[in-house]
């Protein structure tokens, strides 16, 4: 933006010069040759008084040696011509040209003649003069002077680069002008540029400094700070308010489980007791719901820390800690990883929770006899992992509603879950920088992948992978 605001500054500056300069440099160009036109007519007209005896008895008379003094001292070619065009005297160095006929012809009719108008640095031919000769009201010859305007194109010249000369520092000025006061301008544009993609990073805590540039702009600063503190403060409220309402509810809600569990020995009726369990089924998900909620929260209060983790380490981990459920459902649980360690650099426990949401889904709706694949390798710079399963897999249309908060497919709404594992898979990949795509498998199922990028340098330690523990 700097740069274009320069040029157009530039521009207009140029714009501006051309228009002053242009008149200017033809004003100088039409003075220089006025000025050497009037000291040659004067000249002329000095020839002519002396030429009367040359043209009346047929002698040079004076106006011979005046010519050619006048040639040897100033170089310049005159001539003396009688009404019949015949060259009575003439200088040394007098050549007749294409000027000098439609000089003669004017000066012969009586008048003074003068051409070229102005002397242009890129014009050749001379300047040429002619005067009458009259005698008694009757014109008798003309004198002509041509002078070469060598010399008058090199002053004009001159002049015109003295013009080029003084805009070009006009435009330098202007340039250095035109960056600082570019410059002071958009310092704050700048800057708000830079906080905006900060504060978009999850660096809630960047502000703009607001005593920079016009006072607009800092006006504009100082409302960007108060509505980042705005924005920042209901988040904060928001996400405090779930987790605290999240584990505040737990409390409760295991003393009603536990209430409502004691009452099971005293229900004799079948059906009773087919509500009973329906009961405790249905605390058993309300605390699902609270735990991913909890979960939700702390994902999305994640700054910008990050850490360097072996992610095949954390794959070998999470697939042994879910063997267990996956044996009880009949699933087949293996991991392919590529050789030696995969380092990722993501925020705290991204990968594990990750894995363990993905992992979930995946021994969940395989269904007995299905198969559930985790592999992990190196791809574009970074650390890929993917999640195959046989499930049914999902639609495209629910595929690009999957990470909505507490959406679930039609088909699987009575299934155990909150619907809230891929919204905090997506929250912890995005933190991360990393990216997280579904796609249909083939010929069934689903395949959810992870990308994280390496680190700059894995001469840190990675994070230790969490124990294999029972994640059923």
């Amino acid at each position: 933006m700097r740069r274009r605001l320069v040029i157009s500054y530039l521009l207009l500056m140029v714009l501006v010069l051309v228009a002053l300069e242009t008149p200017l440099a033809a004003t100088l160009a039409t003075r220089e040759t006025d000025l050497v036109r009037a000291d040659r007519l004067a000249d002329a007209t000095r020839f002519a008084s002396l030429a009367g005896p040359a043209l009346r008895g047929g002698v040079p008379g004076p106006i011979g040696g005046e010519l050619s003094s006048y040639d040897e001292l100033y170089g310049i070619g005159a001539a003396v011509v009688d009404r019949d065009r015949r060259t009575v005297v003439a200088s040394r160095s007098w050549r007749s040209g294409a000027g000098t006929e439609s000089a003669l012809d004017n000066a012969l009719a009586g008048q003074q003649f003068s051409a070229p108008g102005s002397v242009w640095p890129w014009a050749d031919g001379p300047v040429v003069v002619a005067v009458p000769i009259n005698d008694g009201g009757e014109v008798l010859g003309a004198v002509v002077i041509t002078t070469p305007a060598g010399a008058l194109r090199r002053t004009v010249t001159a002049w015109w680069l003295l013009l080029a000369a003084t805009g070009i520092v006009a435009v330098l000025a202007c340039v250095l002008t035109a960056f600082g006061l570019a410059g002071w301008v958009l310092r704050p544009v700048t800057e708000l540029d830079a906080v905006t993609h900060e504060i978009a990073e999850g660096d809630r805590g960047a502000r703009v400094q607001h005593r920079l540039g016009p006072p607009e702009l800092r006006r504009l600063a100082a409302s960007f700070n108060n509505m980042a503190d705005v924005v920042s403060d209901v988040m904060d409220r928001q996400r405090a308010f779930v987790a605290h309402a999240s584990h505040q509810l737990r409390n409760p809600l295991t003393a009603l489980r536990l209430r409502v569990e004691e009452l099971g020995p005293s229900l004799t009726d079948p059906q009773g007791r087919a509500e009973h369990r329906l009961a405790l089924e249905e605390t058993d998900r309300l605390a699902l719901l609270l735990d991913a909620l909890l979960t939700l929260a702390r994902a999305e209060r994640e700054e910008n820390q990050r850490v360097t983790v072996d992610a095949a380490a954390v794959a070998a981990s999470r697939v042994a800690a879910w063997q267990p459920l996956a044996r009880h459902r009949s699933v087949t649980l293996r991991l392919a990883t590529a050789d030696g360690p995969a380092y990722a650099r993501t925020v705290p426990t991204a990968v594990d929770q990750a894995l363990d949401a993905l992992i979930d889904n995946a021994v969940k709706f395989s269904g007995t006899g299905g198969e559930v694949t985790v592999s992990v390798g190196r791809a574009d710079d970074g650390v890929a992992l993917e999640v195959r399963d046989t499930g049914p897999g999902m639609t495209l249309d629910q595929l690009d509603r999957a990470t909505e908060r507490f959406w679930r497919a039609p088909e699987v709404q009575n299934v155990d879950g909150a619907g809230l594992g891929l919204t905090i898979v997506a929250v912890l990949v995005d933190a991360s920088d990393g990216r997280l795509t579904m796609r249909p498998g083939q010929p069934r199922g689903l395949v959810a992948g992870l990308w994280f990028p390496a680190p700059d340098a894995v001469d840190a330690a990675p994070a230790p992978a969490p124990a294999a523990d029972d994640a059923g």
